[in-house]
């Protein structure tokens, strides 16, 4: 089976090679903080990485498999919002933001580790009922972009609850929550558009290698600030963390969700939770 590159988001941009017209790109970035002049979107969710997603190559058989795509219309998503939103929470690093989950009432956060990479000042972590408190890398992990913080002085927080990411399947109806351009509190919905998409993340800088996973493809809506935050299924449960968009946008300022959002899946970021605490 061949592999066909896609160029994908971040700061140091990896260059298309087309043979007519550029080839559209992914992009993940922090958003910067917002201010009462303008709306500044930055790239994709936390601090620079270029993604490159790898989509599998069209299978030899002509055979379909029909499918049942789950109708998001007639779901409660103010019910799942309303229960999801208390254990979502804003990270904020230096100038920028990405968004994290809560796995413990005494504060402690899982969060894209390019969220907090770059961070040469302090970390905060705004909570969904206006609190702001610093907290402190606990470890992180760039083979798999995932990092851990702990809150300092915080307690009675609600983790988030956890699903099991191989349950899920193509047509599933999930939320997707987070600080987009640090408004924080947002969640948009779709569905999931595919399993098992391979997307390659290039390193922070030249010298970092890159990193690589499984991903959750979805179409729910996810723009700069989104990193690190959840995607939920019907039931408010955990199922992936936000970590990249695909964007035709040839320069980071103009880079948003035209559909395609790529999250680890839960079960990956489980296992990797589990090493890092």
């Amino acid at each position: 089976m061949t592999e066909q590159s896609f160029p994908a988001m971040s700061g140091s941009l990896v260059e298309p090679q087309p043979a007519v017209t550029p080839a559209p790109k992914f992009w993940r970035r922090t958003a910067p903080m917002l201010t009462a002049a303008a709306l500044v979107a930055g790239l994709f969710g936390g601090v620079t990485g270029a993604v490159i997603a790898q989509p599998d190559s069209p299978a030899a058989s002509s055979s379909v498999t029909a499918q049942t795509i789950s109708n998001t219309s007639t779901l409660d998503w103010s019910g799942v919002a309303s229960n999801v939103l208390p254990s979502v929470v804003q990270v904020n690093v230096g100038n920028g933001l990405g968004s994290g989950v809560i796995l413990s009432a005494d504060g402690k956060i899982l969060t894209n580790n390019h969220v907090i990479a770059a961070a040469g000042g302090q970390i905060t972590v705004k909570f969904n009922d206006g609190r702001e408190l610093p907290a402190t890398v606990v470890n992180a992990d760039a083979t798999s972009d995932l990092a851990v913080l702990q809150v300092s002085g915080a307690s009675g927080l609600t983790p988030i609850k956890w699903a099991d990411s191989d349950s899920v399947k193509v047509g599933d109806a999930v939320m997707a929550i987070g600080s987009p351009s640090g408004l924080q509190g947002t969640v948009t919905t779709g569905i999931v558009s595919a399993l098992d998409r391979k997307v390659t993340v290039p390193g922070e800088t030249r010298r970092s290698q890159p990193v690589s996973y499984q991903a959750i493809q979805t179409d729910a809506s996810i723009n700069p600030g989104n990193s690190g935050g959840a995607l939920v299924n019907a039931a408010g449960e955990l199922i992936g963390i936000n970590s990249a968009i695909y964007s035709p946008a040839s320069s980071s300022g103009e880079a948003g969700s035209v559909g395609i959002g790529f999250a680890i899946p839960s079960n990956t970021a489980k296992q990797i939770v589990g090493q890092l605490s």
